[in-house]
């Protein structure tokens, strides 16, 4: 039997609001995340995933009080990224209510943490997060290739993103976010080009990010290599609802989870002990 296709609303949160732009610019509130959250449960999504914009601060206790709310009032996998430096980072949000904690500029500086996670915590917990653009010459003309980025797709680091997801995933990386930042806000249409690359590369799940605009878009993504897609404002504006989208997947031949995804009761994020579970809520 097929693996169904996980369907996953993303809440990029600044200061304890969700936020949404374009190419990680011009953001616009988009709500409360613990209410948006709760929504998405209930609307049939099987993970969420948040992404703290603003993590480059010192203080990132409002992300806490998120994540342990959030955990408290839904039932599904929860997924969080931004800021994430060390072994004792993602020990914390995992105490907090996370299931899956993802890295990205952390491990691009030093590789050696994603090893370090996947030892203490599990493959399982760890979630690379790979902001990915075209490599571009001086006058911004497409030159062929994938380049990860950093800080929200403005910074190049001359990494090949295909070798580079591949290499992460052979250090311990137990799922890939693949998040085009050329077609990030655009809702023109995931990356299928860039999916299809990073999937000859790597065995683990692979998240499509980046693009999403219509009910139609998502069905492509999959038939690239996606295990599972993620969008962020045609969800939070009401403008694709998840049913939507499960029903264009299964109508593309594509089989999809109906009803809740996880456990029936919440788990108090306190009462965990995330350094002897690799996945505290997680019951899939």
């Amino acid at each position: 039997m097929s693996v169904a296709v996980r369907v996953i609303p993303c809440l990029d949160v600044d200061d304890g609001r969700v936020v949404k732009g374009v190419n990680f610019a011009d953001l616009r509130d988009a709500g409360d995340p613990v209410e948006l959250a709760r929504r998405y449960g209930e609307d049939g999504a099987d993970e969420l995933t948040f992404l703290d914009v603003t993590a480059s601060s010192s203080d990132r206790s409002t992300t806490y009080d998120v994540v342990r709310r959030t955990a408290e009032e839904v039932f599904i996998p929860l997924t969080v990224g931004g800021g994430v430096r060390t072994v004792e980072d993602v020990d914390r949000l995992l105490r907090v209510g996370a299931d899956k904690v993802g890295v990205n500029t952390a491990a691009i500086a030093r590789p050696e943490l994603i090893a370090e996670v996947a030892d203490r915590f599990g493959a399982q917990v760890l979630v690379l997060s790979a902001d990915v653009r075209r490599r571009r010459d001086d006058t911004g003309a497409v030159t062929g290739g994938f380049e990860v980025t950093t800080h929200g797709g403005r910074r190049g680091t001359g990494i090949d993103a295909v070798q580079w997801c591949a290499r992460a995933a052979d250090l311990g990386a137990g799922e890939i976010l693949l998040n085009s930042m050329d077609a990030d806000g655009t809702k023109a249409g995931f990356d299928v080009e860039l999916i299809r690359a990073v999937r000859g590369e790597v065995q683990v799940p692979v998240i499509a990010s980046g693009g999403a605009g219509s009910p139609a878009h998502f069905a492509p993504a999959v038939q690239a290599g996606a295990d599972a897609v993620l969008a962020a404002s045609i969800f939070h504006f009401g403008e694709v609802g998840i049913g939507e989208v499960k029903d264009a997947l299964e109508r593309a031949g594509h089989p999809v989870r109906r009803g809740r995804a996880a456990a029936q009761t919440p788990r108090l994020a306190e009462d965990s002990d995330a350094t002897e579970a690799s996945s505290p809520r997680n019951s899939t």
